[in-house]
């Protein structure tokens, strides 16, 4: 996905980032809290963000519609870090000043660079699907919330999902196909740990990024004869996998992704070609989701969307509104704890601690925050394409948690120890 400065500033609103002055006239109203979604609309995530943060403007927009939150409106600064890390410290320390409570990178290098900020500065971190998967531990991580299934409990729920499947896969040959980054080798530890748990045998096939040429490998997974696949990038690569593996004649219904795969790389696959494969889910896709309806009759009819409606409930743009209705309930619950703020980091901070079996009128699994568990119980689902959209196999559900959380304890105490 290309997107150059003119479809970018239309899809995001071009007064609030050709100038500045929108924003800091916003800024400047009383009973307003404040967000900073800088993200990468140009560089490494743009296969994601134009939808994802689409989605996240969008349901702030419902919200504000129905008045705000106890009366405060929300007011989110949308820029372009483009995955460069200067630039990205540069709008947060200017978003900061400006008395921004919570960030959202949607990049895993800035979050990674941010994390001793955001920690020192008592501000709000987002890293859903992103950042490091060990900052589920709250007790060591506590301003930095995933509020999502992270890439280890990501890879349990198929591990599960495949033994749910097959009844035992003591004997089985999985293939693990994946980018060549620390992206793509997080999952190891828990496909080595769960390998031992349960007997299977496990071959990986590592790619170099950014993956569009995988043609030595996937004759490579033919030949291991394997019973599932596990293919594990994103953009490009992820399309490439899928291309390459329906060429050498892998079964799509025994190969599966991460959180990342949509509709747009069911279209540049072949959405024929393609039925079958499955995915992760973390929350309710397409239009039948009430937050999107109620967007839809709210917002976009009213002219107000923050881009194409078309891209109204695709994946990416329901992650967006899944994560910002998260984020929207934590500052629901601040109200509750502190009805007159002051309205700061450690405030909303004290909110999302108090997220209790939250579901965003059924779009995600019931999530809990706690001030140990940042991850929010790491449930999820499993769906498998049908032609023209994603449909549910499985009803929410977690898997080899205990696995999970020895993996994060073990990175987390080590930056309790470290700060690395």
């Amino acid at each position: 996905m290309q997107i150059d400065r003119r479809n970018m500033l239309a899809g995001m609103g071009a007064a609030a980032l050709a100038s500045q002055v929108p924003v800091r006239v916003a800024f400047g109203q009383d009973k307003t809290i404040r967000f900073l979604m800088t993200q990468d609309f140009t560089r490494v995530y743009t296969f994601v963000t134009a939808e994802y943060s689409q989605g996240q403007r969008d349901y702030i927009s419902l919200i504000n519609e129905r008045g705000g939150i106890n009366g405060y409106k929300i007011v989110a600064e949308v820029s372009d870090h483009g995955n460069d890390l200067p630039r990205a410290i540069e709008s947060y320390e200017r978003a900061k000043a400006q008395g921004m409570v919570l960030v959202d990178p949607l990049s895993t290098p800035v979050a990674r660079a941010l994390v001793t900020r955001v920690l020192a500065d008592k501000v709000n971190m987002v890293t859903a699907f992103s950042g490091r998967s060990d900052a589920a531990d709250g007790s060591v991580f506590p301003y930095i919330f995933p509020l999502s299934p992270n890439y280890w409990t990501q890879m349990g729920l198929l591990i599960d999902y495949f033994r749910q499947t097959d009844g035992n896969l003591k004997g089985k040959k999985i293939c693990f196909v994946h980018i060549d980054t620390p992206f793509g080798k997080e999952p190891l530890p828990i496909l080595e740990a769960l390998r031992d748990k349960l007997g299977y045998e496990l071959q990986t096939f590592p790619y170099t990024p950014p993956g569009n040429d995988q043609s030595a490998i996937w004759p490579q997974v033919r030949r291991a004869r394997p019973d599932w696949v596990v293919f594990w990038g994103a953009g490009v690569g992820q399309t490439v996998a899928l291309t390459e593996a329906i060429r050498n004649g892998i079964r799509m219904d025994r190969m599966s992704s991460s959180v990342w795969l949509s509709e747009s790389d069911m279209d540049v696959v072949g959405r024929e070609q393609a039925k079958g494969v499955l995915k992760i889910d973390p929350c309710v896709l397409g239009r039948d989701a009430k937050p999107i309806q109620a967007i839809l009759d709210t917002v976009v009819k009213a002219g107000k969307g923050a881009g194409p409606e078309n891209k109204v409930g695709t994946v990416y743009y329901s992650y967006g509104v899944m994560i910002t209705a998260l984020i929207l309930e934590g500052v629901r619950k601040a109200f509750e704890i502190a009805p007159n703020g002051p309205v700061s980091g450690p405030w909303l901070n004290a909110g999302l601690h108090a997220i209790k079996d939250f579901t965003a009128d059924g779009m995600i699994p019931a999530t809990t925050i706690t001030a140990a568990d940042h991850q929010g119980g790491g449930k999820g689902r499993i769906s498998r394409w049908d032609g023209k959209k994603f449909n549910p196999v499985t009803d929410w559900f977690s898997a080899n948690q205990d696995v999970v959380w020895a993996e994060v304890k073990k990175y987390s105490s080590e930056f309790a120890k470290s700060g690395k």
